[in-house]
């Protein structure tokens, strides 16, 4: 770190842009020319393509076109929520996003909720996304319901609710030691909307039954994905079991793993040096061994 107690400072190397998606305002990130790579940003509450990637995009835009979208609901796009197909209504808006923006074949950066959701569009063979390379950052695998989770989940809109999920995601302190970091990202979680779209997932009709986003079994057929995959873990990522990584990789022909030391659930904040390295090594492979269109 750079100052006791004090986050890393940003290079905004990025452009904020905004498209209208089948009516949709939706936010993205640019950066960089050539090859494209799509990062795709977590989900917790605040989550938006900026927290995710402002430590990453400078350093792949020197070689990269780097997009960032916000997802539906997240950032400075539309608050909207589909309560009768969340994850579906999610995927089919990024898909536009891409169509729209003419992004064809392409390789996929995603984090937490980005990296699980990417894992099921590769392994499901979505139409709208062309994927050439994959990379998953705490993604995948089973997700328990545990304390760490719960301060996720049960985020209360405040200042304290905010530090128990910076607690959650990152092992070390000074993410939310930071009492402006804190505040950027407790204001970024009450925008009006914000945590209201993040919310509507717990919404349950009293005529409803009971249904649980986390603690279940993941039924993502992993064997399906036949594009190369990097799987990157945070080894003390109190959001998912040690070794779930290896695991899912099992399951995926040909993919790898790289577990960080000293890092919690976003590797791509809490270490965008390491993580930086990988995603360039990675990702300059497909120049010597390329994947047939």
């Amino acid at each position: 770190m750079n100052a006791v107690g004090k986050v890393p400072p940003v290079e905004k190397a990025y452009r904020s842009r905004f498209v209208d998606i089948d009516g949709i305002r939706t936010h993205y990130l640019e950066a960089g020319e050539g090859p494209v790579v799509v990062l795709l940003h977590s989900g917790e509450f605040g989550g938006c393509a900026e927290l995710s990637w402002e430590y990453l995009i400078p350093r792949l835009a020197e070689r990269y076109r780097v997009i960032a979208p916000d997802w539906l609901g997240f950032g400075q796009t539309a608050k909207i929520h589909d309560f009768e197909g969340k994850r579906a209504r999610m995927i089919a808006h990024m898909a536009r996003f891409l169509a729209v923006l003419a992004i064809g074949r392409a390789s996929f950066v995603g984090n937490s909720m980005g990296a699980t959701f990417l894992l099921q569009i590769s392994a499901e063979q979505h139409p709208g996304f062309a994927i050439e390379r994959l990379v998953a950052i705490s993604g995948g695998g089973w997700m328990p319901e545990n304390a760490a989770r719960k301060r996720l989940t049960d985020y209360d809109g405040s200042m304290d609710g905010m530090v128990g999920i910076l607690q959650s995601l990152f092992e070390d302190s000074v993410w939310h030691d930071d009492v402006d970091y804190v505040r950027r990202r407790h204001a970024l979680s009450i925008t009006p909307g914000a945590w209201e779209a993040v919310a509507a997932a717990r919404f349950r009709s009293p005529h409803a039954p009971e249904r649980k986003e986390f603690g279940q079994a993941d039924a993502t057929n992993y064997e399906a994905i036949s594009v190369p995959a990097l799987l990157i873990a945070g080894a003390e990522d109190k959001l998912r079991l040690p070794g779930y990584a290896a695991e899912v990789a099992k399951r995926i022909a040909g993919s790898r793993v790289a577990v960080i030391p000293s890092c919690g659930h976003c590797a791509n904040i809490e270490r965008p040096d390491v993580v930086g390295d990988l995603l360039l090594d990675f990702l300059a492979e497909k120049a010597r061994h390329p994947v047939p269109a």
